[in-house]
């Protein structure tokens, strides 16, 4: 009880704190402003975020070609591409499907895709992860996403559409902050910094506990580990990774 009534007065203190950026959304400016300024912010802060989890973003992509048709080519879908940061882990010949649910990210997926021409790209699709439908059904090899899971509304909607693309066979590649452990520090800062990161981050939470949709999503096999990201601030550094096959 104590422990509950310290996180609600600490989360009001933040609050009262990000008072101007609460009313901003009040008032409807935050939001078209938070689109038009978040791809920017992201394309620096991938650019950091990649540097520092480098090596597991190396492991986790390691046995993409084990999944490629069997024809040899290796068509991917990569949900929430933001400015492209992943581009550079996809095998040689790889054929991208890009996707996001923000149209000012294009501009910086051309400039990620002009640094990696070893890739082939099919389309990019303005699309919110919960609805996919101008993909056909059982047409792609692997899904991707990273620090996606957190902003959708639906991860359950998501899981689906994601089995839907995939061809039998076919794996989700995974790389997502997630709730930390139960009692830790890093859930108590989540529950307090949770609101008002959510309104500045375009929607991104942090205290989902992302992996029991991916349990009862329906996959046949599930490789999914928790790990400690390498990053400065603590209540986002746990994460799960790993891939589903359908």
């Amino acid at each position: 009880m104590e422990a509950t009534c310290l996180v609600v007065l600490l989360r009001l203190c933040v609050q009262i704190l990000c008072l101007p950026a609460y009313l901003l959304w009040y008032l409807g400016i935050w939001d078209p402003l938070c689109k038009k300024l978040f791809p920017y912010c992201m394309a620096v802060a991938s650019l950091i975020y990649n540097k520092l989890v480098y090596e597991k973003k190396k492991e986790m992509f390691s046995n993409l070609k084990d999944f490629s048709s069997p024809t040899g080519a290796l068509t991917l879908l990569e949900i929430g591409t933001g400015p492209g940061t992943n581009f550079q882990f996809y095998p040689v010949g790889c054929k991208i499907i890009c996707t996001d649910v923000n149209p000012n990210f294009q501009k910086f997926i051309d400039k990620s895709l002009a640094k990696n021409p070893h890739l082939q790209v099919e389309r990019c699709l303005v699309a919110p992860a919960e609805d996919l439908h101008q993909v056909p059904a059982a047409s792609v090899d692997v899904v991707v996403s990273t620090l996606v899971l957190c902003s959708v509304k639906s991860q359950e909607q998501v899981m689906k559409e994601i089995l839907r693309v995939l061809r039998p066979g076919g794996a989700y590649f995974f790389l997502e902050h997630v709730a930390g452990a139960p009692s830790s520090w890093s859930l108590f800062w989540q529950q307090i910094y949770d609101p008002i990161w959510k309104c500045l981050f375009d929607g991104c939470t942090m205290t989902r506990e992302t992996w029991k949709n991916l349990e009862k999503a329906g996959f046949s096999e599930l490789k999914l580990r928790h790990i400690y990201a390498p990053l400065i601030l603590n209540f986002i550094k746990p994460h799960i990774t790993g891939y589903a096959v359908k």
